[in-house]
Order: structure tokens, then C-alpha cells, then sequence
């Protein structure tokens, strides 16, 4: 007997491919065969959003370009989380659903055009978005009134990564993406992989190179 539930929608995905047809034509097809009260769930297709911050660029160059392509060429979605400097550099993600705000060392024209914060959905799950300068010494703190319904919660400003959670939610600062960090230390960008769950992972530039 044919039954509903995760099991079932992973059939689908294998004889979709086995038949060479999306899953979701094999499902109606499937309904068709054996009756209306075959109930086909959605099926939740993975996103992979890559994270960067505080790249304090005027504009693109080469080299900025050549490691983005190394880190995020696999991304479907590129969040930047302030301190661009400059609004232009988000040109090199125009193939990619870019969410941004600005942080407080943006120039005027990019300060004007990003928000301060944003809330936005990767799949089921609800993300907010911020720099955090303004916030105080205690920015993770300051989240929980800023995006109280958020399941993950993403900011920078402080040049230092961290992805952990904090009861339920998810917490993640990509750190700075510039190579010439704090003391030379290398840049750093997350990866966030949103499908059934939420999952994510600090990386560093050079390791990607």
C-alpha cells in the first residue's frame, strides 16, 4: 500500500530520475494511477546561501571577484551582512537572490539604498539581518528584541565569526570577509543550508583558494 509521509516523497525523487521527469509531474502522475487520496507533501528543496560581511570595499576588483567565485559559486543566495563600503560590489552577485543592509562605515548612497535590518525567508524558516553596530557590547543580546520570530539570526560588525545556537535559534556572524583581518588573520564567510533544517558552517577564505 502506498503511504504518505518523508518515505514516500523520497520515492518520488528516486523514480522521478530513474523516469527522467521532475518529481512533482511524477507525484500527479502517481495520483492519477492510484487515486485522489494519495496525498504528495511538497517536497523542501535545499537553498545554500553563502554569508559575508564587513568587506570594505570602494568597489570591485579582480581579486575580490576571483574569491567570491571560489566561495560562493555553489550559493543560491548571497546575504552580506553590512560594511560594504560601497553598494557597486554587490554587482558580482547579479546571477543570485542578494539579501544586504548596510553597516555604519557604508558611504551615503549605499547607507540610502540597504536597510538597517531586514526579514526575509530562505524555505520555512524565518531570517533576520543586520549589521549590529548601535547595538551595544552585548549585540547578541540585542538580537532577541530585534528579530524576536526569527529561527536564525545573522549580523557582523565585529570582524570575529560565530555560528552556535542560543535556545532555538541559530546565531551566525561570518566574520570579515577582507583576507588582511585583525593581526593578518585570514577572512571568513558561513555557508547556510536551508531545507528541512537549518544548518551552517564558519569557512576560511584561504582553505577555499
Amino acid at each position: 500500500m502506498l503511504r504518505n509521509g518523508p518515505a514516500f516523497c523520497n520515492l518520488l525523487r528516486i523514480f522521478s530520475c530513474q523516469y527522467q521527469t521532475t518529481p512533482l509531474d511524477y507525484a500527479v502522475s502517481v495520483r492519477a494511477t492510484y487515486g485522489p487520496h494519495i496525498s504528495i507533501q511538497p517536497l523542501q528543496i535545499m537553498i545554500r546561501a553563502g554569508i559575508l560581511s564587513d568587506t570594505h570595499l570602494r568597489g570591485l576588483n579582480s581579486h575580490f571577484s576571483q574569491v567570491v567565485e571560489q566561495c560562493f559559486a555553489d550559493c543560491d543566495v548571497i546575504i552580506h551582512a553590512g560594511d560594504l563600503t560601497d553598494i557597486s560590489i554587490l554587482e558580482i552577485f547579479s546571477d543570485k537572490k542578494v539579501y544586504a543592509v548596510h553597516g555604519n562605515m557604508c558611504n551615503s548612497s549605499t547607507s540610502t539604498s540597504l536597510p538597517e535590518k531586514r526579514v526575509f525567508q530562505l524555505n520555512d524558516f524565518t531570517i533576520g539581518l543586520t549589521h549590529g553596530a548601535g547595538l551595544g557590547h552585548d549585540i547578541e543580546s540585542a538580537l532577541w528584541d530585534y528579530f524576536p520570530e526569527a529561527d536564525c539570526m545573522i549580523y557582523g560588525h565585529t570582524h570575529r565569526p560565530v555560528c552556535h545556537h542560543v535556545a532555538k535559534k541559530l546565531i551566525i556572524n561570518p566574520g570579515s570577509f577582507q583576507e588582511t583581518g585583525r593581526y593578518g588573520a585570514p577572512g571568513t564567510f558561513a555557508i547556510l543550508e536551508a531545507g528541512d533544517t537549518l544548518r551552517a558552517t564558519i569557512h576560511e577564505v584561504s582553505q577555499r583558494q
